[in-house]
């Protein structure tokens, strides 16, 4: 399959655009903005911004704050999690990238005809960090893919996604995270979709948990494939 790779701005925000086919088509078939994992850059997750094109999606790989063509001129000293504000400086950039999610979305609204009731959000690690922060910042999101993320932030925090459960319902939520990560705990996402469930209960269908049991942080490769592919498919449902 041929892809369509572009890179551009959007709100000021460093982006890499990917689809297959018509660039319209794409666009009303839905958006997905993708975040990468701490470090990272759109550019390392090209290959499942491409699994996503390939369900017909225009697929949006964005520089979370302080990365990529942004990256902090500090970043591996501020961004180390031997710094004792390492925890402060971890929360700026999910906050900070969470709350530009609303700009990006209008941009792809207002100036490229992305359809405003097929729009949606995932990312890896800080990536899905990111992505529940975006649920409570965003109210025009369809659907939600974090991968390895956590909505539990900081407990002493009053905008840790948590405490907010009940800002998400209709949003369909599909998280997938490892039982062996090492470095995010999938307790986090566990718990707050136990809590969720009640909230669903009159659309049982759009909330969904997977924690593959096998897996660390890096997960198995069979176990990736897999979890990409079935967020793919989540995001291409009605």
């Amino acid at each position: 399959m041929f892809f369509h790779t572009s890179r551009l701005s959007l709100a000021g925000v460093p982006a890499l655009t990917v689809h297959a086919g018509p660039r319209e088509d794409a666009l009303q078939r839905g958006v997905v903005l993708f975040f990468h994992g701490l470090g990272g850059s759109k550019e390392v997750h090209e290959r499942e911004l491409q699994r996503f094109a390939e369900r017909g999606l225009f697929a949006v790989g964005v520089d979370a704050v302080g990365h990529g063509e942004r990256r902090f001129p500090d970043f591996d000293e501020r961004l180390n999690q031997g710094h004792p504000h390492f925890h402060g400086e971890f929360l700026n950039v999910i906050h900070g990238s969470a709350h530009e999610v609303p700009a990006l979305l209008d941009t792809l609204v207002t100036h490229h005809g992305a359809n405003p009731a097929r729009l949606s959000v995932g990312g890896v690690s800080l990536g899905g960090f990111i992505t529940y922060g975006a649920l409570l910042a965003e109210r025009r999101l369809h659907a939600a893919v974090p991968l390895l993320g956590s909505p539990l932030w900081d407990d002493a925090l009053p905008h840790s996604p948590h405490r907010h459960p009940e800002r998400l319902f209709p949003v369909a939520l599909f998280s997938q995270t490892a039982g062996l990560d090492e470095v995010v705990s999938p307790q986090g996402a566990r718990e707050f979709h136990a809590r969720l469930e009640p909230l669903y209960a009159s659309s049982p269908g759009r909330l969904r948990y997977r924690e593959f049991p096998q897996s660390a942080h890096m997960m198995r490769p069979e176990d990736w494939e897999e979890a990409i592919g079935d967020a793919a498919d989540w995001l291409v449902r009605p």
